[in-house]
């Protein structure tokens, strides 16, 4: 299917997504929001897609956020966090520039997050009057800590790369020339593993953030005690007598 704002692809069981409006900064506008859904619904039923990347176009800017051409006249404030926070494989946000505003909340929707060294982080949402809509006052603060979060919305504080790494804002800083293959071997990487220890795993974590200690065990224990039922798990067991790879099917 042909996108105007995005580009897809997928190679060895990793998706890759690209914002695509590089001479805007890769805004996020309706078109984009709408596509990002579109691809992200293709991918949760693909099976042969096993882990997802998004980055942006260019060299300079992952996302400067929502498109001021739109947002500004009441175009709507369209979600790109909702439908990456519903995919059920590894998301890991390539952040090959500055990740502003909107862009930022994109990137905290993913699971992992490796950027540049000359990436930029910031929400400068009050300085025009209003507060992130696309899940930064929830996503940030569970990520780096309430006072933290808070410094940064309430004055719009702009953190480069290395500050963002030691305050757990992203996972790794490398230089742009190792991005784009270190990210790819940890797709990769991931999509070599079983597809439902993946997801369950991932669920384990999220649900697991909003449940008492006692609750996030029992969960834990529930999703393992369900892999035990599945082919992949037998697969995995014989793979492993029989010193080969395993050949996961997900089911």
């Amino acid at each position: 299917m042909f996108y105007k704002t995005l580009i897809y692809q997928e190679t060895g069981g990793v998706g890759i997504i690209t914002l695509n409006r590089p001479a805007a900064g890769n805004a996020i506008d309706l078109r984009m929001a709408g596509e990002l859904t579109d691809i992200c619904t293709r991918v949760n039923h693909d099976e042969g897609v096993k882990a997802v990347i998004i980055t942006g176009a260019g060299e300079e800017v992952f996302s400067v956020g929502a498109d001021p051409d739109e947002f500004f006249l009441g175009a709507g404030m369209p979600s790109v966090a909702a439908p990456v926070t519903g995919l059920t494989c590894p998301v890991i946000a390539a952040i090959n520039g500055d990740a502003l505003g909107q862009g930022l909340e994109l990137a905290l929707a993913c699971d992992l997050r490796i950027a540049v060294e000359t990436a930029r982080f910031a929400l400068p949402h009050l300085t025009s009057g209003f507060i992130p809509w696309d899940g930064a006052t929830q996503r940030l603060p569970r990520l780096i800590g309430k006072s933290k979060a808070m410094e940064m919305l309430l004055t719009g504080q702009v953190v480069d790369a290395a500050e963002a790494h030691r305050i757990g804002l992203i996972n790794r800083v490398v230089s742009s020339r190792e991005l784009i293959p270190m990210v790819t071997d940890m797709g990769r990487e991931m999509a070599s593993k079983a597809p439902l220890a993946l997801k369950y795993a991932k669920e384990a974590i999220y649900k697991g953030l909003d449940l008492t200690l006692g609750q996030g065990l029992r969960l834990e224990a529930d999703l393992y005690f369900l892999l035990q039922t599945t082919e992949d798990r037998n697969e995995g067991i014989k793979a492993f007598l029989e010193k080969r790879p395993p050949q996961f099917k997900g089911r």
